[in-house]
């Protein structure tokens, strides 16, 4: 018995009074047939109570086999306590690789594939859309396995929250390894990013905007591209008026740069690109609280000017903002279901009454556009507004009266948000 009893960013307090980390499927099984109440802990990324307890807490940490690679069929089966820096390196050295990553190594891959968690690139699903099979506890102590020959069950599944059971392992699609080149530029206008978005966004492999809404301006502009071994990025002296950093940096330029990825058009390997931070050193303290929404891409440049004219009410609240796009999926419970979109992420200082009074503020500005928060960030939307966002709820409900009739990995966030519709 390990006691966790906080998320990362120290904001959530676990009710959970015992987290437990079985090394084998079978005290899994006996875990969680023998609990009235448990719920899967991954990487404590989370930044409200979606992974909470009631009663229980399974860590999948020291779960074995960790990774096991499939050459003919291009696929990993991985651990669900499996993180994705290990992963990479991992999948890299076997010649292999995951077609996007998100900002964060650090993360739980079954944690972040159960709430969509994402990357970016206009191609690019989240990371959940790598998922091919997946293997999961449910109440009774039995494993189910279900693939994408399953069809509407392992889509309900492969974005299940938590809510289905404990996922023990993830059979991941992979590509050939690839390298990525980095390039950072400067002070990019709003205006021009909202005469040519399509342009931008589609400049690179994977595109990310940063700004701190002080101004009408991006601070940041990240391209990742795809190159051979051979080639070096070439730092164009402009990108739409924006100019190429003289050196490497954090999203928060005021902070140091250490703990970022390689810059300055430097190739490596995916996974020492695809990402913003190093796997070896963690970006922040966590003090920090995180939001993101999610509209569709043909909304972005109204949803732009819609935040933007929030911008004197953001910035005294922000450390910093992301825009990023990602392609649409058939997860039902993906913020992306059958809508390429454009994600907008927070990074507010943590400071939750206030923030919380703002929230709704911004959710009511970006409403119009049929916004669906990111499962895993702090958001305010009462939860009959968030039911109707999701056309595939009523299914996902039917899978959870079939999994977990009894509600054994159920909490309160989930009883508003998922079974109360």
């Amino acid at each position: 018995m390990v006691e966790e009893r906080r998320n990362w960013a120290g904001n959530v307090t676990y009710q959970a009074a015992r987290v437990y980390q079985p090394a084998t499927l079978a005290e899994v099984q006996a875990l969680v047939a023998g609990s009235r109440t448990i719920k899967a802990l991954g990487s404590r990324h989370s930044f409200n109570t979606i992974a909470d307890s009631p009663g229980e807490h399974i860590s999948l940490e020291r779960l074995a086999p960790r990774v096991t690679i499939d050459r003919e069929r291009r696929t990993a089966t991985v651990a669900a306590g499996v993180r994705y820096g290990e992963l990479g390196q991992q999948l890299h050295r076997a010649g292999f690789a995951l077609t996007n990553l998100a900002s964060l190594p650090h993360i739980s891959v079954a944690g972040a594939c159960a709430t969509a968690t994402h990357g970016s690139g206009d191609r690019n699903g989240n990371l959940a859309t790598a998922v091919a099979a997946l293997e999961l506890v449910t109440a009774d102590g039995t494993v189910v396995r279900l693939s994408e020959r399953d069809g509407d069950a392992f889509r309900g599944a492969a974005v299940g929250l938590g809510a289905l059971g404990v996922v023990t392992a993830l059979t991941l699609s992979l590509v050939p390894t690839f390298a990525i080149s980095q390039v950072v530029y400067e002070n990019l206008a709003l205006d021009m990013l909202l005469a040519h978005f399509d342009e931008i966004t589609g400049s690179a492999y994977s595109v990310s905007l940063f700004t701190d809404w002080r101004d009408a301006r991006f601070n940041q502009v990240w391209l990742k591209q795809r190159v051979t071994d051979e080639d070096t990025a070439e730092l164009n002296p402009d990108f739409f008026d924006a100019r190429p950093a003289a050196r490497k940096l954090h999203p928060i330029a005021s902070l140091s740069a250490e703990s970022c990825t390689e810059q300055l058009g430097l190739p490596g390997p995916w996974y020492e690109r695809l990402t913003h931070f190093r796997p070896d050193v963690l970006p922040s303290s966590g003090d920090e609280l995180q939001s993101e929404y999610f509209v569709p891409r043909q909304h972005a440049r109204a949803a732009l000017q819609a935040i933007a004219g929030l911008r004197d009410r953001i910035a005294p609240l922000l450390q910093i903002a992301e825009v990023r796009t990602i392609a649409a999926d058939d997860l039902w419970l993906s913020p992306c279901y059958e809508r390429d979109s454009v994600a907008f992420h927070f990074t507010w200082t943590p400071d939750w009454p206030a923030v919380s009074q703002f929230l709704p503020v911004l959710e009511d500005q970006l409403a119009p556009f049929d916004v669906r928060p990111h499962w895993g960030k702090l958001f305010t939307l009462a939860p009959a507004r968030l039911h109707a966002l999701y056309p595939k709820l009523p299914d996902f409900q039917a899978l959870l009266r079939r999994y977990d009739p009894q509600g054994k990995f159920r909490n309160a966030f989930l009883a508003a948000y998922v079974v109360g519709a």
